[in-house]
This record gives C-alpha cells, sequence and structure tokens, in this order.
C-alpha cells in the first residue's frame, strides 16, 4: 500500500477565510488512531464561530486566529474509519467506524488524578484545540472514542456527538414519571432533547418553534403538541394546557444570536413564565454575551435554571445504544446531505443560516462523495 504524505484540508485564515489546503498527513502516535472522515457536520456554535459571531469558545478560537493561523478548526461531530493504529491501541481494529467525544481530560488535574477525569474541563478540544475532521485524513486519541454500531449509518454517527449532550441535558433535568416538559427550539438538540425526555419518562411534551418544518418533524418524533410560535400565544397556550400551573421542566434549546435566526434570550423569559413554581428549567443554548435575567422572581418563585452535566464518554456510548435500537430516531432530522470534501464551505453556510435554508440537522458532508 501506497504511504500518503500529503492530504487536504480545510484551514481558516481568519473568520469567514476558510481554504482548502495541502498539507502533511499527520503522524500516527501511541496511543492514538489515523482516521479517514466518512462524514463530518460544523456543529451550530461552529458555524457560527466561522462567520465571527461571538459564542462559546469565540475569545479562545479568536485569539488562535490572531497568533497561529493558517489553522484546523472545527469538525468534532463526524463518524470516522481507522486506517492505523498507534503504540499501545487496544480495543480497536483497523476498518472500525468511530464517533468521538470532543472534551478530552488534561491527565493532570486533580479529578484526572483521582480516576474523575471524565470530569476534567482543562484538557484540549477536538475541533478547538486540536484538530477535527474536515481533513481527508485525522488524528485522534483512543481516550475518546466509541465504536458505532454496524446498523448505524455514516450519517446518523455524525449526530452521536451532538446526541451525548443532549443526553447530558436530560440526565441534569432529573425527569420524574409522568412530568411535563416543555422544549423551546426544534432543532437537532431540541428534538433529541424531545425523544430522550420521552423515553425518560416525561409525561406531556410541549415542544416549540418558529417553522412548520421543524414543528412537521417534532411531531413525528413524538411531540404531544408542537407549537408555532408565529401562530399562536406560546405562553397562554402553555398555560392552557396544563391547567394553569407550567411545565415541570423547561429545556431552553432556542437561544443564541438572532443574526443566524435564534431567539437572542426571548425563550429564556418565555420559559421563566412557562415553567411551574419550583420547576427546573434546563439552558441547552449558548447566548455569546451577558443577559438580563428577573433574578427575584426567580428566587420568589424557587425557579432552579440550571446547566447540562459534561457529556462524557458513556454517554456517547449510550447514544450507540439508543439509535442501534431505534430508541432515538435522527435520520427524520438530517435534512441537507452534500458530496466531497470541496462542499465544506456550503456545509458552513447552511448551518449558519438553517431557517433560510429550511435545515433542521446541520448540513453534512459525505467526505469521499
Amino acid at each position: 500500500m501506497k504511504v500518503r504524505l500529503n492530504m487536504k484540508a480545510w484551514r481558516f485564515y481568519g473568520f469567514k477565510d476558510l481554504r482548502l489546503d495541502d498539507i502533511p498527513v499527520p503522524t500516527c502516535r501511541p496511543g492514538h488512531v489515523l482516521v479517514e472522515p466518512l462524514c463530518v457536520q460544523p456543529s451550530v456554535t461552529e458555524a457560527q464561530l466561522a462567520m465571527g459571531i461571538p459564542t462559546l469558545a469565540y475569545d479562545r478560537v479568536k485569539h488562535r486566529l490572531e497568533t497561529e493561523a493558517p489553522i484546523q478548526l472545527f469538525g468534532h461531530e463526524f463518524c470516522a474509519r481507522i486506517i492505523e493504529l498507534g503504540a499501545g491501541v487496544s480495543g480497536y481494529r483497523i476498518g472500525d467506524r468511530i464517533a468521538a467525544r470532543a472534551k478530552l481530560p488534561c491527565g493532570d488535574c486533580s479529578l484526572c488524578n483521582s480516576e474523575r477525569g471524565t470530569l476534567c474541563r482543562k484538557g484540549p478540544v477536538i475541533g478547538f484545540d486540536q484538530p477535527g475532521c474536515f481533513s481527508e485524513i485525522a488524528l485522534l486519541p483512543e481516550i475518546s472514542l466509541v465504536k458505532v454500531a454496524d446498523n448505524i449509518s455514516d450519517s446518523e454517527a455524525a449526530c452521536l456527538q451532538s446526541l451525548s449532550d443532549s443526553v447530558a441535558a436530560v440526565e441534569t433535568a432529573q425527569i420524574q414519571i409522568g412530568d411535563t416538559v416543555v422544549i423551546f427550539g426544534q432543532g437537532s438538540m431540541g428534538l433529541e432533547c424531545l425523544q430522550i425526555a420521552r423515553i425518560s419518562g416525561a409525561g406531556m411534551v410541549i415542544t416549540v418553534d418558529v417553522r412548520d418544518e421543524a414543528c412537521e418533524v417534532s411531531k413525528k418524533l413524538g411531540a404531544d403538541h408542537a407549537l408555532n410560535a408565529k401562530q399562536c400565544d406560546v405562553l397562554a397556550t402553555i398555560l392552557e394546557l396544563t391547567g394553569t400551573i407550567g411545565a415541570d421542566v423547561v429545556f431552553e434549546c432556542a437561544g443564541g444570536s438572532p443574526k443566524q435566526g435564534l431567539a437572542g434570550h426571548e425563550t429564556l423569559l418565555t420559559a421563566i413564565n412557562a415553567v411551574r413554581s419550583g420547576g427546573k428549567i434546563v439552558g441547552v443554548s449558548w447566548f455569546g454575551q451577558p443577559i438580563t435575567l428577573p433574578i427575584d422572581l426567580l428566587r420568589e418563585r424557587s425557579l432552579r435554571y440550571v446547566f447540562p452535566d459534561i457529556s462524557t464518554r458513556a454517554h456517547l456510548a449510550h447514544t450507540v445504544r439508543l439509535v442501534s435500537s431505534g430508541r432515538v430516531s435522527l435520520k427524520p432530522t438530517i435534512t441537507h446531505i452534500l458530496n466531497g470534501i470541496g462542499a465544506v464551505p456550503e456545509a458552513f453556510e447552511i448551518t449558519a443560516n438553517k431557517g433560510k435554508y429550511q435545515a433542521i440537522n446541520p448540513a453534512q458532508v459525505m467526505m469521499r462523495g
């Protein structure tokens, strides 16, 4: 077999400046594998960062672009095939399809040294601090990997990393049997939270979006009521459906930059009024800037505004079981599939403007298409 010395990889020279370059193939290191990316999708966060819109990790990415460009960025949601094993790698074989956890332990903090490395937040993040999979070949650490079941497609497997964050969000909510759940936003994570909440014991599930196509998919995947916020008074309808009490748990998955068709922080303010006293609001969205909240109202009503725990490799492995068994369906959410590594910029454009393109899940790129 001929050894490749160079590969094509997308590199950022600055915000909005993405170029397909020829660069050396990475060397496989101990404890790592070389993979051939099969399907990759930019996350919504990555798509906003590519456009220079402040959100999670904006300052970190900006600093790297100013001091290190050109650099490989993003591409942490993917399915890939192993093509080379580094020294010490066990449990995997060449040809295995894998997905990966993006957040890696640092290996040196008190959590890592007490066998709690899955909770470490000091380590690098695939796609942000080290290259992701917008390239023909990528280097990944074994500690991040999980095998993909044979009955999960490459396209579905690229969604597993996002699904693992949704699993962590629902776990954080601690849903009780029969709880009424409201989910603002029916993009990929909102639809994932819907399905996981349903199989975790939720009773009535009410979803909210502003797009007909998102509401239709939501109903198909199990929502009892899918409300289009452009066609009804959402708060009044939720209170009517819950006997004026409000929901036990509300997931806020719609917030973020209005430039990309997101809701700013208006849905969070509505969520505060849509949850019952003593209930929980789970903050899934990233806002990219400080926001003003009615803290005294939260205190008066004993509301709990909580955030998802960090998703672990165990969460990712659980997503494989959920999708493989059919308990969670990803296919209806995948609306835009592009072919070939050259289509990556188009995937960023579609994902950054999902409403414009009627996309639900981020746009995917079949890298060998």
